[in-house]
């Protein structure tokens, strides 16, 4: 039934974005949806009321609201590892002992904050937190999106093993003042733990006697992170079956907590909350993450669509692409169903993106004028950030709508060189104020589209064995125990190290 349901959808009819605005004077009304402060503008993608009603019976299909009703109560969704995906445990909604363990973990988060701005563990002013992956993507997105500039503390996210990443926050920063907080879901991430250890060496270098002292953990493996010599005091855990791409909501936001306040990550928990509960309950024509996943497989499936493209129109969310590459590519980026079988659909798109108005005078030119067909999203701020000019803000927002028009529109010329063939779809995604409980509710809109394009792939969004292959070969390369790899690499290898 489910394949026939495809065919249906590849089949349906493809009229232009101009036709379908003529044919439908309340579209731009019809396709925009509102929620938690952000205005969700679907209306120059090629969805009609026909795709809609095709995508709902394909959801009908797969049980799109059963296995939504798996993911927020609890149950076991992550089937290759047996075991919940509970996220949405740490906003509030799930099974009600991960709902309380969640909670009593955040409000042993907010003590140790407490204790800290007391100046009881030491007269901190610097922050160095170190990840990698979701144990780092989402601080540091969170941290330079909220941040107002007159923090108590200065937070640097540090997750590349490059030496050039971490060793300028080490010139700036003062050991003495200095807290460092490790991240990590297992705490035995080899580049995390060689970060963690050269700041270590770095304050007793600089006469921090008990370097030690200076460190919070944040891990859902706290025997290891005792292990490594932390105390049990300054350890904060965070659930097994939170992953790591979805962690920010959990202790792998103290760091954020702690230099922006607590009040801060509680409005941004209260924001994703929001998201949760119009997820949960609103109908799939009019939820906006599920018709943010029609959308994606619609332009994947029916048009062949390869890749997504992503531009925030404030430069405060210009981690924004970086941090849905993780989200989406990691969790859908799968090859075999859920029960194994090779999946005959295209999987993720590959997500790319940058920030307006930088990408107009760089990746625009192909938007509009090359051979591919690539999905756009805008993302925009209506309440600016800065206090210059207007001109600055308006300027932007105009260049932001203008875009998505031109691509939209097109425009005819007899010179084939300026001729630009319009019918590109895009969405717009409208905040009225970046702000903590906004920014909660965006973030947790992708989670749950990146969840309804899994269940309508069949496919497990929760595991991520793809990136373990690469790691596990470096092991091999360091261990230097006499295995060799290809020719190749081997050459690479004598050619970098001498041997």
């Amino acid at each position: 039934m489910t394949s026939d349901l495809w065919q249906t959808i590849k089949k349906l009819p493809q009229p232009t974005l101009n036709a379908l605005f003529e044919d439908d004077g309340d579209r731009a009304r019809n396709f925009s949806l509102e929620q938690a402060g952000i205005y969700f503008d679907f209306s120059k993608t090629h969805l009609d009321q026909a795709t809609v009603q095709a995508f709902r019976n394909l959801a009908d299909d797969v049980e799109l609201s059963a296995k939504t009703n798996a993911l927020l109560s609890g149950e076991a969704v992550n089937v290759s590892e047996g075991r919940a995906a509970e996220h949405c445990a740490e906003r509030g909604m799930g099974s009600p002992a991960s709902v309380e363990n969640a909670h009593a973990l955040h409000q042993r988060m907010k003590s140790l904050i407490e204790i800290i701005d007391s100046g009881a563990l030491g007269e901190f002013t610097q922050i160095i937190h170190l990840g990698i992956g979701g144990s780092a993507l989402g601080p540091k997105l969170l941290y330079r999106s909220l941040k107002l500039g007159d923090e108590k503390y200065d937070l640097e996210v540090v997750s590349n093993i490059d030496g050039t990443a971490l060793e300028p926050v080490l010139e700036r920063f003062v050991a003495e003042k200095t807290l460092l907080v490790i991240a990590s879901k297992t705490f035995t991430t080899a580049e995390t733990l060689l970060n963690a250890q050269s700041v270590l060496d770095w304050m007793r270098e600089q006469g921090v006697v008990d370097p030690l002292g200076q460190v919070v953990a944040l891990t859902a493996n706290p025997e290891q992170a005792v292990q490594w010599g932390i105390d049990e005091t300054r350890i904060l855990p965070f659930s097994e079956t939170v992953g790591g791409r979805y962690s920010l909501w959990s202790s792998i936001g103290f760091g954020v907590a702690l230099a922006l306040g607590y009040d801060v990550f509680a409005d941004l928990l209260a924001g994703a909350a929001a998201m949760d509960e119009h997820f949960q309950a609103a109908p799939w024509d009019r939820n906006i993450p599920v018709l943010a996943a029609f959308c994606d497989q619609y332009y994947a499936q029916a048009r062949g669509c390869e890749t997504r493209a992503v531009f925030a129109y404030d430069e405060r969310l210009g981690l924004l692409p970086d941090y849905l590459q993780q989200l989406e590519m990691e969790s859908n980026g799968k090859s075999v169903t859920r029960d194994g079988k090779p999946l005959s659909l295209h999987s993720s798109p590959i997500v790319w993106g940058g920030i307006g108005t930088d990408a107009q005078h760089a990746v625009f030119q192909l938007l509009h004028q090359g051979t591919h067909l690539v999905p756009v999203e805008f993302l925009a701020v209506i309440e600016p950030g800065d206090s210059l000019d207007p001109a600055h803000h308006n300027g932007l927002l105009l260049n932001c709508f203008a875009q998505g028009a031109a691509l939209m529109a097109g425009k005819k010329s007899d010179d084939s060189h300026r001729n630009y063939p319009g019918d590109r779809p895009s969405v717009t995604i409208l905040l009225e104020e970046l702000e903590a409980r906004s920014l909660g509710a965006l973030l947790a809109f992708y989670e749950h589209r990146t969840f309804v394009n899994a269940v309508l792939l069949n496919i497990n969004p929760f595991d991520q064995f793809g990136v373990e292959l690469g790691k596990q070969m470096a092991n091999t390369l360091s261990a230097n125990d006499g295995t060799r790899l290809d020719a190749s690499t081997e050459e690479l290898k004598k050619r970098a190290f001498g041997t």
